[in-house]
């Protein structure tokens, strides 16, 4: 039997979104993970086998993680959506290349078992895992946290008992002032080229802002992340580091003298604007509130670097701002077209009674 053929201007009723893309929430974790590649690679060859194993260990776990949650409460597996494989290389880059075992091992599984699938798994976390993991290491393990290594350029960098270690710039900056920082490089010219190629102390994926540029143009192109945060991020941090930061000509504080390209290069900030302030489900989905998180994480990650206890302060801004999240989302949200506020009626009088 023929089956009847479709009117030619038959309705077809299906929920919303009505306009669809080609993307997938698989393509899009693998495609931030390709973005990270170069990062991941330079620091293979400034740090050697060290920073192989670090981030080896972070996906790992983060992977072994998100399938044992999942087989204990009986979901099914996402392992493949790469979203577990991405926490775990963003965890992996945030650490120090002279990390022992345990430290990515614990990191990842509050990362990924607790930020992630206790919140209900992809699309329910309320923070960055992979942040979370980290500031979890950090506060429980602060001195293996807090050392650093120099790069081991061309090296394998077997023997990590015999690494030297170095401050990072910004530890230097704040520990020991501006002069030190220049005596430790040559010239401030030094240190911007340092900071820009990579050649310095510090986690694993802040070490070349170039090779993490060329992932975040990657990310643009592809228009899987946006201008509003990271513009918004970086330009902050950039004009609070020229009004109250460091004058590299007098190395004092100086109103309207301060360095802003040293604090743009320097740290996490490169990594932290493109890469995990931009997450879909930590920040907000209005523009116009991408802008005022981007705003706030500046002003947060300056107000640490310049006054706080701690010489780098992206970590703790991203997950304040987070925290804000909702609030940003309910206050400027888009109105909807043609939508009207209800008039309220005014309340009746009460009846006077008579006496």
């Amino acid at each position: 039997m023929a089956e009847p053929k479709k009117k030619e201007h038959e309705l077809i009723i299906s929920s919303s979104p009505h306009v669809r893309s080609g993307e997938s929430v698989s393509r899009i974790m693998w495609t931030v993970s390709l973005a990270l590649l170069p990062a991941f690679a330079g620091s293979v060859y400034f740090f050697g086998v060290a920073a192989l194993w670090v981030t080896a260990l972070c996906i790992v776990s983060s992977m072994l993680s998100e399938r044992l949650v999942q087989r204990m409460t009986g979901t099914g597996s996402s392992l493949s959506d790469g979203s577990a494989f991405l926490t775990g290389l963003l965890l992996g880059l945030n650490l120090p290349p002279s990390s022992p075992a345990y430290v990515p091992i614990l990191g990842a599984f509050v990362a990924v078992a607790i930020t992630k699938q206790l919140f209900g798994g992809l699309g329910f976390n309320i923070f960055n895992p992979a942040l979370i993991g980290r500031a979890f290491v950090l506060i429980t393990w602060p001195r293996a946290m807090t050392t650093w290594t120099s790069p081991q350029i061309g090296q394998l960098g077997l023997d990590r008992v015999d690494a030297t270690t170095a401050a990072t710039p910004l530890g230097l900056l704040k520990e020991d002032g501006l002069h030190e920082l220049i005596n430790v490089f040559g010239s401030m010219e030094n240190v911007y080229r340092s900071l820009f190629f990579g050649n310095t102390g510090g986690s694993l994926g802040e070490t070349s802002a170039l090779l993490l540029l060329i992932g975040a143009a990657l990310l643009m192109y592809k228009r899987y992340i946006t201008w509003q945060i990271p513009v918004s991020f970086i330009g902050t941090v950039a004009v609070i580091a020229f009004i109250f930061g460091t004058n590299p000509e007098t190395g004092g504080l100086a109103l309207f003298g301060g360095d802003p390209l040293f604090h743009v290069l320097s740290g996490g900030l490169i990594l932290g604007a493109f890469f995990m302030a931009t997450d879909y489900v930590t920040v907000p989905s209005v523009r116009s509130g991408q802008i005022v998180f981007g705003v706030g994480c500046g002003l947060i990650t300056m107000l640490i670097r310049l006054k706080g206890g701690f010489p780098e302060g992206v970590m703790f801004a991203i997950l304040l701002m987070n925290c804000f999240t909702p609030i940003i989302d309910r206050s400027m949200r888009t109105k909807t077209f043609g939508f009207r506020e209800p008039e309220k009626q005014a309340e009746p009088k009460p009846k006077e009674e008579k006496h």
